[in-house]
C-alpha cells in the first residue's frame, strides 16, 4: 500500500519524464478523478494508505496522459467560463482563449436582460452558446454543427448545466437553410491551415476531431462560408464574434467588411493574441 502523497508523487515524475507540460496539475486532476475526491479532500488525505488497486487506476490514468490524450479527454469532461462540460469524438476541447468570444460579446450587448436569440455556428461541445445563455437570462439560442455526436454532447451539456430550456441544437451545414435573423452570431470554425496540422502538439493532432480544425488551405474556407451567409443570418444591428487563429484577424476584418459589417473590435486573449473579431450589421 501507498499513501496518497506517494501516488501524487509516483504520477507527477511520470509525467514529467514523459515531457508533459503541467505535470503537478495534471497528477493532481487525475488523482482527484481516479479516487472521486474534491480538492479539499485531496489535501487532507495525503497521509491516507490505499490498495494496489487504487494505485494501478491512477497508473492507467497517467499513462493515458504520458502518451499525450488530454486530461480533459480522460475525465470526459473540460470547464469552460462557468460550466461543465462533457466531451466526445465529436467535440474540440473547449479551451481557456475561446472565452475571448464569450467576453467580447457580453461587452456589445447593451440589455442583458432582453430576450435575445442566438445563433452558433460549430457548436461543438456548445460551449459558446451556454456560456452566453448563463449570463444572458432572457436569452435563447440554436447551435448548430455537421457533427451528430457534437450535436448529441451539446445537447447532454446543456441539460447538465440547467439551460435545456433556452437551448436547442441541430445538424447543419453553418447557416444553410435557416430563415430566422438573429441577435447575436458566434463561431469558433476550423480555422488550421491544412498543411499545419501535422505540426500541431499531439494533444491535439490525435484527439480533437480533424473536421473541427481543418480550415483549409488558408486557414480561411469556413469564414468564407459563414461571412457570406451573415447578412442573412443576422437582425439590423446584430453582433457576430468570431475565434480566429493566430495572425488571422487582418483576414477576417477585411471578409467582413467584403460583405458590409462593421467591425467594432478585435480582442486578445490572456496571452496576447488576437483572439476574436467582433461584427455588426449595419444593414437594415
Amino acid at each position: 500500500m501507498s499513501t496518497l502523497r506517494e501516488i501524487r508523487r509516483a504520477a507527477e515524475r511520470r509525467l514529467r519524464e514523459a515531457g508533459v507540460d503541467t505535470p503537478e496539475l495534471d497528477a493532481r486532476l487525475l488523482v482527484q478523478h481516479a479516487l472521486g475526491l474534491e480538492r479539499d479532500e485531496l489535501f487532507l488525505r495525503m497521509e491516507t494508505s490505499y490498495p494496489e488497486e487504487v494505485e494501478a487506476r491512477v497508473a492507467a490514468m497517467v499513462e493515458r496522459r504520458a502518451a499525450r490524450e488530454p486530461v480533459g479527454r480522460i475525465l470526459g469532461h473540460r470547464e469552460f467560463w462557468t460550466l461543465d462540460l462533457a466531451l466526445n469524438p465529436g467535440t474540440l476541447e473547449p479551451r481557456p482563449d475561446t472565452e475571448t468570444v464569450v467576453e467580447a460579446v457580453l461587452g456589445a450587448v447593451e440589455n442583458p436582460g432582453a430576450p435575445l436569440r442566438i445563433l452558433d455556428l460549430g457548436t461543438g461541445t456548445g460551449c459558446i452558446l451556454l456560456a452566453l445563455l448563463a449570463e444572458l437570462p432572457r436569452a435563447t439560442g440554436l447551435g448548430v454543427d455537421l457533427s451528430p455526436q457534437a450535436v448529441e454532447a451539446a445537447t447532454g451539456n446543456a441539460a447538465r448545466n440547467g439551460l435545456e430550456a433556452r437551448a436547442a441544437f441541430r445538424t447543419g451545414d453553418w447557416g444553410r437553410g435557416l430563415e430566422e435573423r438573429f441577435d447575436i452570431v458566434v463561431s469558433n470554425p476550423p480555422y488550421i491551415p491544412s498543411a499545419e496540422i501535422a505540426g500541431l502538439a499531439p494533444e491535439v493532432r490525435e484527439h480533437d476531431p480533424l473536421r473541427a480544425l481543418d480550415g483549409g488551405g488558408d486557414g480561411l474556407d469556413a469564414y468564407r462560408a459563414i461571412v457570406a451567409q451573415l447578412p442573412g443570418l443576422l437582425k439590423p444591428g446584430g453582433i457576430a464574434a468570431f475565434e480566429v487563429g493566430q495572425g488571422q484577424a487582418p483576414d477576417l476584418q477585411a471578409l467582413l467588411r467584403d460583405a458590409g459589417l462593421e467591425v467594432t473590435g478585435v480582442f486578445s486573449d490572456l496571452g496576447g493574441v488576437e483572439r476574436c473579431v467582433r461584427a455588426r450589421n449595419g444593414r437594415s
